[in-house]
């Protein structure tokens, strides 16, 4: 093989290596910017956020694919916590370690796996508590998204702009979840499923009126603009009414939890003044039995005061 040659096969190959390597950060690039466009749609249609680094991934991974981890996730949905289902579920277990080694050091062996369970309702009524809470406010935010909407709808626009528009102007977390509906609609889904599923994150009947009307009125083009300012007036009163009957139970609320917390107390109270009394009491079975039955009818009271306090308007 002649200098010729091999200067000839040199070029050629250089040539070849950086066509390939042209092409290999030509497709690198592309496979980049198909991977952000994907982010940035699934992020805007809420299946996926962005933003701090996700802890606990292996464990959020396994746990989503349960039955478990879906409603978790669900339910963390409800309440726009910035949190996954793994690292919920962590937390919650450190919660439980942490109420069962206090229980079990500060009043006797016995109460550890108690104060365990009762971390467990701990993290279930925070999930309730802030679903319940967001709720309130997006019930509180609806008279002003109607007569956004009305005003809107008044102005000739269509039904889904003006729902845009009240993603914008509105706070959180009637804008978040409004915003999500219009994602969904601009990826396909229909007014009846994008609407039926907001009425499903945050169920109360303020929202199911306001979700029925506007999707009676945009399968039978009725008249959008008198049913929504129809339906603000009715929100505005419903809300004054609201905020009465909330007053006005507010002293029955705070008696359903001081009960079961001087049950607490005089526990402690009693360990207090007699150290190992709890000890001594929970050392035979009577003893134990004698504790359960009465955490049991503690939790009977506070169910019970609950249920006799709930007013529906």
């Amino acid at each position: 093989m002649d200098l010729q040659t091999i200067v000839t096969l040199t070029t050629g190959i250089t040539l070849l290596t950086c066509v390939l390597g042209v092409a290999g950060l030509h497709a690198y690039a592309m496979g980049r910017a198909q991977r952000a466009a994907l982010v940035d749609r699934l992020t805007s249609t809420g299946q996926i956020q962005v933003g701090r680094t996700r802890r606990f991934r292996d464990l959020d991974r396994r746990l989503r694919r349960t039955r478990l981890g879906r409603q978790l996730e669900l339910r963390l949905a409800a309440t726009g916590l910035d949190m996954t289902p793994g690292e919920f579920f962590v937390y919650m277990l450190a919660t439980v370690a942490a109420l069962w080694l206090i229980g079990q050091a500060s009043l006797a062996p016995f109460f550890g796996p108690i104060a365990g369970l009762l971390g467990i309702g701990v993290a279930i009524q925070f999930l309730n508590w802030q679903r319940q809470k967001r709720i309130e406010k997006f019930i509180n935010q609806l008279p002003e998204l109607a007569r956004i909407m009305a005003n809107a709808t008044h102005a000739g626009l269509a039904l889904r702009t003006s729902i845009s528009m009240a993603a914008e102007e509105l706070e959180a977390p009637a804008g978040e979840e409004l915003a999500k509906v219009a994602n969904q609609l601009a990826v396909g889904a229909s007014m009846d499923d994008a609407l039926s599923e907001l009425a499903d994150r945050l169920p109360s009947r303020e929202l199911v009126v306001l979700v029925t009307t506007l999707v009676l009125s945009n399968r039978a083009g009725g008249q959008v603009v008198s049913a929504l300012r129809n339906l603000t007036e009715t929100l505005e009163e419903r809300k004054e009414t609201r905020r009465e009957v909330r007053t006005q139970l507010s002293q029955v609320n705070m008696t359903s939890y001081a009960v079961p917390a001087m049950g607490v107390g005089a526990l402690f109270l009693m360990n207090g003044v007699k150290p190992g009394a709890l000890e001594r009491m929970t050392g035979s079975p009577i003893g134990q039995a004698c504790v359960i039955i009465a955490f049991g009818l503690y939790a009977v009271g506070f169910i019970l005061i609950r249920r006799l306090s709930r007013i529906d308007v």
